[in-house]
């Protein structure tokens, strides 16, 4: 018989500075990593292990015309401080909530690679955001988001959201999770499809294709709106696993 039992940790937010190169951010972003796995092991004579549950988890519902949130978070590849404001000049903004170790996400990297290129050349604008916390799984600190933005050619900024704000903003709770966003001339970002990538999931033997992301993006650039039943569509969940929080730890305890 076993006891989960869940405690509390605080993760104080560190700050990135838009001058601060990558070589340069590595050496403190190494120190944190550190410091964040010896709090996984208690001292004392008994080894308490930490495990994290993964949990398969639905998007929440948005309604069209939601606006994009602002936001301010760095890019850990050049170490640029991006806002929403800096992409004012595109007609459309696709912004997705991934990490590096996700099974859905890994189902999807190449071809969110090739279909952003795809877009980007056409006016798209993009953005990809990491939220997860680094105390339960370290591989998708900054660090490994640049290797991974390497491995991949990702053309978008892929930045990290350390505090989590800018994903309680957005609402995410999954990854991958993906906000398509247009705009009107001077008026703000609105939400124009929040839904899925397409119908393959890792082990379902669908192929990849993007096709329902493919669509709404046509639709947004070419100024049309989505038919209704795809604007019932996207109210549908996007299937994914939970962002990791960083005041999430689960100790198993033998009874």
């Amino acid at each position: 018989m076993s006891l989960v039992a869940t405690s509390v940790v605080g993760v104080r937010a560190s700050q990135f500075r838009s001058s601060a190169s990558s070589s340069a951010l590595l050496p403190a972003l190494a120190h944190r990593t550190r410091a964040y796995r010896s709090l996984m092991t208690p001292a004392g004579s008994g080894r308490m292990r930490l495990q994290v549950r993964a949990a398969r988890l639905e998007s929440t519902g948005l309604s069209v015309g939601f606006r994009a949130p602002q936001f301010e978070l760095p890019e850990p590849m050049t170490g640029k401080i991006w806002t929403l404001d800096d992409f004012e000049g595109s007609p459309a903004l696709l912004v997705m909530f991934i990490c590096n170790h996700c099974p859905f996400v890994k189902h999807l990297k190449k071809d969110i690679a090739k279909l952003t290129s795809f877009y980007m050349e056409k006016g798209l604008a993009c953005i990809a955001i990491s939220s997860n916390s680094v105390v339960t799984h370290p591989q998708d600190g900054p660090e490994f988001m640049i290797v991974d933005a390497e491995k991949f050619k990702y053309s978008f900024p892929y930045l990290y959201d350390e505090s989590q704000e800018v994903a309680k903003a957005f609402q995410a709770v999954c990854t991958p999770e993906f906000y398509l966003f247009k705009k009107d001339g001077r008026r703000p970002f609105e939400l124009f499809y929040h839904g899925q990538f397409d119908d393959s999931r890792p082990g379902s033997n669908v192929p990849v294709t993007g096709k329902d992301l493919s669509r709404a993006i046509d639709c947004a650039l070419s100024g049309q709106e989505l038919p209704f039943c795809w604007v019932q569509h996207q109210m549908e969940p996007v299937t994914g696993i939970n962002n990791y929080r960083a005041w999430q730890r689960t100790y198993p305890f033998s009874l």
